[in-house]
């Protein structure tokens, strides 16, 4: 029996810039929010909708510093990943749980095309990074 297929595949705008900070282990972690947003005809009005979902990703180690170090606000992004949700304590002790995508691979869709040579280094960057199997950094609390 198959083990199950936890993937995610986004494609949207950063919300804000990335947030970098560093855990104990000298590990680089990056977190970003993604704008998605859908389109459609209403049925009965005959009026265009919209709908802008929200999603948090998180990167780790490598992949963690080139998207804090070439990302910025309203950049179209490319994310694979996983769904991960992880407990924490609120300031009043309440246990509180946070679903996010944990990061596997990213595009920077705003740079093809010969953009600056900033785009051109992370590109390049990123065609030598070689993201990890499944197995998501341990060092990480959950």
């Amino acid at each position: 029996m198959a083990r199950g297929i936890n993937k995610v595949i986004l494609v949207g705008n950063l919300g804000g810039d990335p947030e970098v900070r560093y855990m104990p282990s000298g590990n680089a972690v990056t977190n970003i929010t993604i704008a998605t947003s859908d389109t459609w005809k209403d049925k009965q009005t005959g009026q265009q909708q919209e709908r802008t979902e929200w999603h948090r990703v998180v990167f780790f180690n490598r992949l963690a510093e080139i998207a804090g170090e070439y990302l910025k606000k309203g950049a179209k992004v490319y994310i694979e990943g996983a769904l991960r949700t992880r407990k924490w304590q609120g300031q009043d002790g309440q246990d509180r749980y946070t679903t996010e995508i944990v990061a596997s691979e990213m595009q920077m869709l705003d740079s093809q095309g010969g953009g600056n040579a900033a785009d051109q280094r992370a590109q390049q960057q990123m065609a030598a990074y070689q993201p990890p199997g499944a197995d998501f950094d341990d060092d990480v609390p959950m």
